[in-house]
């Protein structure tokens, strides 16, 4: 067997990547519901990913699920049983309002607030604009 078969057939055996090439992924929840309340475990781990204050992400959870929550050490309590499907749509909602910049879609993103407006300044391309939602 030559170097050019034996390199084909190494090629043909590595496994495909499932890595898309982005190096940010938007977090997903993992919790349990217990008895009438839904825990999110990982909740301090995914403001930390998303380089957000986790009061901010709490008010933004409230209001768009319609229950009330706490934050208990690096986990939330949300007051009601919740699909993680859903919990998981509204942190991708949240991380395309708040999160990822406009212009360039990177995460590298800060949240300013000038007068009673709210903005997003991104660091990778410098962009500004209002932030539409208010919470």
């Amino acid at each position: 067997m030559g170097y050019e078969e034996l390199l084909k057939k190494a090629y043909k055996d590595i496994p495909k990547s499932e890595n898309t090439g982005e190096r940010f992924d938007i977090p997903k929840a993992a919790g349990h519901v217990q008895g009438s309340k839904t825990i999110i475990s990982n909740f301090l781990a995914m403001c930390s990913t998303l380089r957000r204050d986790p009061q901010h992400v709490l008010k933004y959870l409230q209001r768009e699920l319609a229950t009330p929550a706490i934050i208990d050490g690096p986990r939330l309590i949300l007051g009601r049983k919740l699909p993680s499907s859903l919990i998981n749509e509204k942190i991708k909602q949240y991380t395309e309002l708040f999160v990822l910049c406009p212009e360039c879609k990177k995460p590298d993103t800060q949240l300013k607030k000038e007068d009673r407006i709210t903005t997003i300044k991104c660091s990778a391309c410098g962009a500004k604009h209002p932030v539409r939602a208010k919470i």
